[in-house]
């Protein structure tokens, strides 16, 4: 078992809300309790998780997101020049959408000192059990661009052309990174939908309608994530999480990895992938072929976080095998597929079976690389 992240046990971040968070939202929202009052409910509930985190045998510890509605709009729309706004459709899964809004630029984007996550993370960081190491987790910056409408860019900064933000975002996220690093975190997340769609001809066409050029767009993402990480520390792992759709145990895209294995492997400067593989909508391992020797780390996401049935464990081990047969056994770790909650509504699951899934990716993992 690893001592450094991404452990052989590790998760991708989110939880399910508890009620009480559900609750503070709720009377929030109507203004029966001000911020503070959120703000303690929402430590008292994080205080909880980071204790079960480490009763259920994690060596890594994340807030569940507890403080997000949303895994990336949250962060993204509080960037300089990014506003979230309202509008007359969402994001559409498998027969049913999010809510009705969308992110829109309208001045240059940069990110400020004060980005409210630094804040979110700060809590985490002192207040995680001792010998525990904090995950937190941000949106990509190719997921910015690829979740653009067409008539989202309302400066005239970048032109007709929405790949002309491309440096200010990746300067935008270098800050990030240094920002995050100087408060201590030493283990960081680019969560990132957008491989998977690149791996999807439905989705690529619906990009190609939003006016996105998708001819050569993974090699272009892999520029923008490169130069994302150029000034990452050599002490500070950053992952990304691959995730084909998440809300409310609904997906977006199929289609394996091979279309884009060997840019993102080999061609960005992650220092692990944690890939969705609970369904054959993933395809097969061999596109891990593609992993470079050395010390990148695959996570097989090879428990569902979709619903509470619990898999067998022998089953997910074979599974291990298999991956191993295209990628070194002690550059591979485990996972379930993805969060719980990437938004507030949360999984068709219960907190109990959540758990119990947390519990099996830590015990398979222990008997695998024991």
């Amino acid at each position: 078992m690893t001592v450094s992240p991404p452990f052989r046990a590790d998760i991708v971040g989110s939880f399910l809300r508890p009620d009480s968070i559900h609750t503070a939202r709720t009377e929030h929202a109507s203004g029966a309790i001000d911020d503070g009052a959120l703000r303690a409910a929402e430590d008292a509930a994080i205080t909880d998780l980071l204790a079960k985190e480490a009763e259920a045998g994690l060596r890594l510890a994340t807030d569940g997101e507890f403080r997000r509605a949303w895994w990336h709009f949250d962060f993204l729309g509080m960037l300089d020049g990014v506003d979230v706004v309202q509008s007359d459709h969402g994001i559409q899964f498998q027969g049913v959408a999010t809510k009705s809004e969308v992110l829109q630029v309208n001045d240059r984007i940069g990110f400020p000192a004060d980005h409210h996550m630094l804040d979110h993370f700060r809590f985490l960081r002192d207040h995680v059990p001792a010998g525990v190491t904090p995950k937190f987790s941000i949106p990509s910056p190719s997921v910015l661009h690829f979740r653009l409408d067409a008539d989202a860019v309302t400066t005239d900064l970048y032109g007709d052309d929405h790949e002309a933000l491309f440096d200010d975002l990746g300067a935008a996220y270098r800050s990030a990174v240094k920002a995050f690093y100087d408060e201590g975190c030493r283990y960081l997340q680019f969560d990132d939908t957008v491989w998977a769609y690149l791996c999807s001809d439905v989705e690529l066409g619906k990009a190609a309608e939003r006016g996105i050029r998708t001819d050569g767009l993974a090699e272009r993402y892999a520029a923008l994530i490169n130069s994302a990480l150029a000034d990452k520390p050599d002490d500070m792992v950053v992952t990304t999480h691959v995730c084909r759709g998440n809300f409310r145990s609904t997906w977006i895209s199929s289609g394996g990895y091979e279309p884009v294995a060997e840019p993102l492997l080999a061609g960005t400067h992650y220092d692990g992938y944690f890939l969705e593989y609970d369904t054959e909508r993933a395809g097969s391992f061999e596109p891990l072929r593609h992993l470079p020797e050395g010390d990148k780390t695959v996570v097989l996401g090879l428990l569902t976080s979709k619903d509470g049935t619990l898999e067998d464990r022998d089953a997910v081990k074979r599974r291990i095998e298999e991956a191993s047969a295209y990628a070194p056994l002690e550059q591979l770790a485990l996972s379930t597929q993805c969060g719980f909650a990437s938004t507030e509504e949360g999984n068709v699951l219960t907190e109990d079976q959540q758990w119990a899934k947390v519990r099996e990716v830590v015990s398979i993992a222990s008997e695998v690389w024991g």
